[in-house]
């Protein structure tokens, strides 16, 4: 019988195998999620680096020891401090030696420290102007007014932060902080809470926006996006909050966020549409229109890289070998670190000399692999993924200013997650887009050590009636420098 008869059955049973393959792969996958310790979930690269001897998890034991104790200590120096002082009872004031009552001062005093909560509290303020008026009848003098976020509000701009901050940086729902501000002894609903949430963001849009301008407008942008329910008639749909950040020359973090009731491509092109310079996001295609060959260089990650690898491990433990090869890629980036080199010419010549000699080994084994597994398989997956992104995975090697991963923009995502758990979804779409800037404006201060109640209280007075011209005066990290140039004349202190 010709074999070309049994060509039929033969692709038959490849087709088997091929979902077979991905069925152990899955029910593999789903077993680690479910049942797996978390030590068999995939380990951070930091924890890969530093290895799992005894000797060294003693010492990172000791290391991550003497950094709480550090750390400790700065935070009591920073706290704010009232001094109590303790006199000895009148009935107590004589020697207990020789009965003698004069007495005097020995040093400074035996001085301990005890740290106690003074609850939070809302006052009602009663503001009284003044108005004087002449003899003749004719002129009255009325003092100036209370500054005010809104004509006529009830609310001080300390509350407005107050309220924005426990919903964008704790992820409190608003019906539980009304709760929280009625034990407070204010009275309050979350529908007010809602429109001065709304309120808050309606003020400080200029700033929002400009920020998001700023990043725009950097050499090297970090893109991603996460879901984000939307109310609708019986039921929520699908919405989509999308984080775009950039780190400054000095260091600083700037982050902002849009949100779109899709995720197609319009949400990059209105932020990055126009712009040159590198983009460093996953594989979506919806990047696709504002990266190259008009746009912005795409820029891949290797974390989405490795995470594929080690889901493949379960039904293909040659997986390990690529995993080795993408750690010793991050090893090279510790190296830089330990230096002080990063983001430097001696950065990139160190990622020239020791991680090119990598990405050729890994290509090369890559290659080799391929031919050896199912193209649907977890490991003919996890191969194709890197490949066709070969381009993208490498230019880190020839730019230093270039990450490996975009593990920052999933991290600014983390906060955006944890409210999606707390509030579960935004009431409409021009909620979802108020919500996406103040999140920015406060995740920005919390990357750069900025308290955000206080920026946020000083710049919803300010941004009113500062010049638009200069608006970037008033972004977290420029607020801070001339904070920390020119401090506020009367700084919060608590008074004894």
């Amino acid at each position: 019988m010709p074999q070309d008869h049994f060509c039929p059955w033969r692709e038959e049973a490849e087709e088997l195998k091929e979902r077979l393959t991905s069925l152990e792969a899955k029910m593999a996958t789903l077993e680690r999620h479910v049942f797996g310790r978390r030590a068999e979930k995939l380990p951070s690269v930091a924890t890969e680096l530093r290895g799992d001897g005894a000797d060294t998890k003693a010492a990172r034991a000791e290391a991550a020891k003497q950094k709480r104790q550090q750390r400790a200590a700065r935070k009591a120096e920073e706290a704010p401090a009232r001094e109590i002082r303790h006199a000895v009872p009148a009935e107590e004031r004589h020697c207990p030696a020789c009965g003698s009552e004069d007495l005097k001062p020995l040093g400074q005093g035996r001085t301990s420290v005890v740290y106690e909560y003074v609850p939070a509290r809302f006052e009602k303020q009663v503001h009284v102007q003044e108005v004087l008026s002449c003899a003749c009848g004719r002129g009255v003098v009325t003092a100036p007014p209370p500054a005010r976020v809104v004509d006529r509000g009830e609310y001080g701009p300390g509350f407005l932060a107050h309220v924005v901050v426990s919903k964008c940086a704790d992820a409190m729902p608003l019906h539980r902080l009304a709760q929280r501000i009625e034990r407070g002894g204010v009275p309050m609903s979350r529908s007010t809470l809602t429109d001065l949430f709304h309120q808050a963001a309606s003020v400080l849009l200029p700033l929002s926006q400009h920020l998001l301008q700023v990043i725009a407008a950097a050499e090297v942008v970090w893109a991603d996006e996460t879901p984000l329910r939307v109310l609708d008639v019986k039921k929520t749909r699908q919405g989509y909050l999308w984080t775009f950040l950039t780190q400054t020359p000095a260091g600083e973090w700037l982050l902002g966020y849009r949100f779109s009731l899709g995720r197609a491509s319009t949400t990059p092109k209105e932020v990055l549409g126009g712009t040159r310079g590198a983009l460093v996001v996953d594989a979506y295609t919806g990047y696709n229109a504002v990266t190259l060959p008009e746009g912005r260089v795409r820029v891949g990650c290797w974390a989405h890289v490795r995470r594929r690898f080690f889901e493949a491990l379960p039904t293909a433990p040659e997986a390990r070998q690529a995993l080795d090869f993408i750690l010793a890629l991050y090893r090279v980036e510790a190296l830089a670190r330990d230096a002080a080199v990063v983001r430097t010419d001696a950065h990139r010549e160190l990622r020239q000399q020791q991680s090119l000699p990598v990405l050729t080994a890994l290509r090369a084994w890559m290659e080799s692999q391929t031919p050896r597994h199912l193209p649907k398989g977890p490991m003919g997956q996890a191969l194709s993924y890197a490949l066709k992104q070969w381009d993208a995975l490498t230019r880190f090697s020839s730019d230093a200013r270039l990450p490996l991963d975009n593990n920052r923009s999933e991290a600014a995502l983390r906060k955006a997650a944890l409210g999606r758990k707390n509030f579960l979804f935004v009431g409409h779409e021009a909620a979802g887009e108020n919500l996406a800037g103040l999140y920015a404006l406060v995740a920005t201060c919390e990357a750069n050590g900025v308290n955000p109640e206080d920026y946020l209280a000083d710049v919803l007075l300010r941004v009113q009636t500062h010049p638009h011209s200069c608006i970037g005066e008033l972004l977290p990290h420029e607020w801070k420098r001339r904070r920390t140039a020119d401090p506020p004349e009367s700084p919060l202190q608590l008074s004894p």
